[in-house]
C-alpha cells in the first residue's frame, strides 16, 4: 500500500502542472513581532517570464521529487515526563495540543524514546537484576510511572499515528567491561546475545502497554566517553553485532519489521561508519537507515550537511534520519534568545534537501533548569516549563520547526527549491494532498524583497529580518 501511495505521488508530480493565478497564503515568524507561526497574507502568481540577473529569486520546480518525508517530532525523555507531571492539569492540555494537534499546534507525529536511563533521568536504571543474564527480572515498572503515561497520552493525540523507536544509552553496568553505566566501555562478548533479547523484551514489554514501536537505534553516540550513560561500539562493532545478533535476533523474535537504525551520533563520521556497516550485505540487509546528531559542532557553515549528502548518494537504498540535537548548557536568562531557532532552521533546511527524512529533536520539554538531569547537563528544549511559576515557554525553536512540522506533512516528497541568494535558505515538499509547501528563512538583519518562481509564473515576496515563513499553495 505504500509503494502504491508512492507511486501515486509521483505521478501527480510528474504530471503537474501549475494552475495559475493560484493565490500563496503566508505563514511567518520573525524577531521583534508578534508574529509567530502568523498567517500573515497572501499572494497571487502572475505571468513573469525570465527573471533578470539582479532579481533575488526561490526557484520551485514540482517536477522533480527526491525522498518521501516519514515525520518531524522530538524526544520523550524521562526529563520530559517527569517536568510534565509536575504541570497543572491545563497547561498538561496545552502542551499537548501545542506540539501534537495538527491545526492549533505544530503537528508532531515523530518521537524517540530511552532504553534504560539516559542524562535526562534523574537516576541511572535498568530493568533487570544484577547477574541476570536470562532476563528473568525483566521490568519496565520504572517508567509506567511518568515516561509511558505521557507517550500515551501523545498516541492518542496524534491519533494512534505516533512513529515511535527506542534507543538505548548503556546495556547494565554488569555487561559491560568497566562495570559502570557511563564513561563508555564495551559490551562484553559474553552477554552479546542477553542485549540482543533485551531490546525485543523492550519492544515487547510497550507494545504489551499498547505502545506500537516502529523501530529502534543499536545505540546512543556510539563513539562518546560520556560522563553519563554510555556505550563504546566502533563502526566494526555495530557491522558485526547488527550482522551477527541483533538482526538475526530480531528476525527470529518475529521483529523484522521494525526499523534498525545504525550510528546515531554526529554528521562528522557519519560516512566513515555507515560505509564500513553497509558495504557488509550481510548486516546492511538488516539495516533500515542511518541516524545522526549534530553535536560535532551547530554552527553555522561547519555543521556538515556535504557528509549526509554523501551517505544519501552512496546508500540510495538506505534512509538518513536525524536523531538528537539540541543547544546545551541551559541558561534560563537565554530562554528567549533568537538564534536557537535559526539554527534549528538552518539545519532542518539543509538536512531536508540533503535527504533526510524524517528529524528528531532532544527533549520536547525540560523544567526551569534545563532538566532533570542526573549529571548536570543541562540544556534547551523547545518548550521550557517553570514547575515553580506554573507557566509553559515556547522558544524561538518551537516556531521554526513548526514552520515545517505543521505543514510538512507524512508522506511528502520533497521538490526543488532554488535560493539564488545565499541570505535566503529554502525548502521544499509536496503533500500527498497536492499542496505545495515552501519554507524560506532569511537569518540576516536586513528585508529581502524576492520573487517565488515556478514554470514562468511569480508572486512577489518580502523577507522580514531573522524571519521564517511557509508559504503554502
Amino acid at each position: 500500500m505504500k509503494r502504491f501511495i508512492a507511486c501515486l505521488s509521483l505521478l501527480s508530480l510528474l504530471f503537474y502542472s501549475p494552475t495559475f493565478g493560484q493565490t500563496v497564503t503566508i505563514y511567518t515568524t520573525a524577531e521583534k513581532s508578534g508574529m509567530r507561526i502568523a498567517k500573515t497574507g497572501t499572494a497571487d502568481f502572475a505571468d513573469f517570464g525570465q527573471p533578470n540577473e539582479g532579481q533575488v529569486c526561490i526557484f520551485v520546480d514540482p517536477t522533480h521529487s527526491f525522498q518521501t518525508l516519514l515525520g518531524i517530532g522530538g524526544a520523550v525523555t524521562d526529563a520530559s515526563a517527569e517536568t510534565y507531571a509536575k504541570l497543572p492539569a491545563n497547561l498538561q492540555k496545552q502542551f499537548i495540543t501545542a506540539y501534537y494537534d495538527t491545526v492549533n499546534g505544530i503537528g508532531y507525529n515523530l518521537a524517540r524514546t530511552n532504553i534504560n536511563s539516559c542524562d535526562f533521568s534523574s537516576d541511572s536504571y535498568t530493568y533487570v537484576k544484577d547477574g541476570d543474564k536470562d532476563l528473568t527480572s525483566f521490568d519496565i515498572s520504572h517508567d509506567k510511572k511518568y515516561r509511558l503515561p505521557l507517550i500515551k497520552e501523545i498516541i492518542a493525540a496524534t491519533n494512534n499515528r505516533l512513529t515511535l523507536y527506542v534507543s538505548p544509552w548503556s546495556p547494565p553496568a554488569w555487561m559491560k567491561d568497566n562495570n559502570s553505566m557511563v564513561h563508555a566501555g564495551k559490551l562484553l562478548p559474553q552477554y552479546k546475545q542477553s542485549w540482543a533479547n533485551y531490546f525485543v523484551k523492550y519492544i515487547q514489554a510497550l507494545e504489551k502497554e499498547n505502545i506500537p514501536v516502529w523501530g529502534l537505534t543499536l545505540q546512543n553516540e556510539p563513539m562518546a566517553n560520556q560522563t553519563w550513560e554510555s556505550c563504546y561500539f566502533s563502526a566494526e562493532d555495530e557491522r558485526d553485532y547488527i550482522r551477527d545478533y541483533l538482526g538475526p535476533t530480531l528476525e527470529k523474535s518475529g521483529m523484522s519489521g521494525k526499523k534498525l537504525i545504525c550510528w546515531d551520533h554526529n554528521r562528522d563520521q557519519i560516512y566513515q561508519q555507515a560505509s564500513t556497516i553497509l558495504n557488509d550485505k550481510e548486516a546492511a540487509k538488516y539495516i533500515w537507515g542511518i541516524g545522526y546528531h549534530w553535536y560535532e559542532t551547530w554552527t553555522g557553515s561547519a555543521m556538515q550537511f556535504n557528509n549526509v549528502r554523501l551517505v544519501a548518494e552512496a546508500f540510495p537504498d538506505k534512509s538518513l534520519i536525524f536523531t538528537e540535537g539540541c543547544a546545551e548548557r541551559f541558561d534560563y536568562k537565554k530562554i528567549l534568545d533568537w538564534n536557537w531557532g535559526e539554527k534549528y532552521g538552518h539545519s532542518m533546511i539543509n538536512d531536508l534537501n540533503n535527504g533526510t527524512v524524517g528529524w528528531t529533536d532532544w527533549n520536547i520539554l525540560v523544567d526551569e533548569q534545563g532538566g532533570p538531569n542526573h549529571v548536570g547537563n543541562f540544556c534547551f528544549a523547545p518548550v521550557v516549563g517553570d514547575t515553580k511559576k506554573g507557566e509553559l515557554i515556547f522558544t524561538s525553536s518551537y516556531y521554526y520547526i513548526g514552520h515545517f512540522s505543521k505543514f510538512i506533512r507524512p508522506g511528502a516528497l520533497r521538490i526543488v527549491s532554488s535560493s539564488n541568494r545565499d541570505l535566503l535558505e529554502t525548502t521544499a515538499f509536496r503533500n500527498q494532498d497536492g499542496r505545495t509547501v515552501v519554507v524560506v528563512m532569511n537569518a540576516s538583519d536586513k528585508s529581502i524583497s524576492y520573487f517565488l518562481w515556478m514554470a514562468g509564473k511569480a508572486a512577489k515576496m518580502e523577507s522580514m529580518p531573522h524571519s521564517i515563513v511557509t508559504l503554502v499553495f
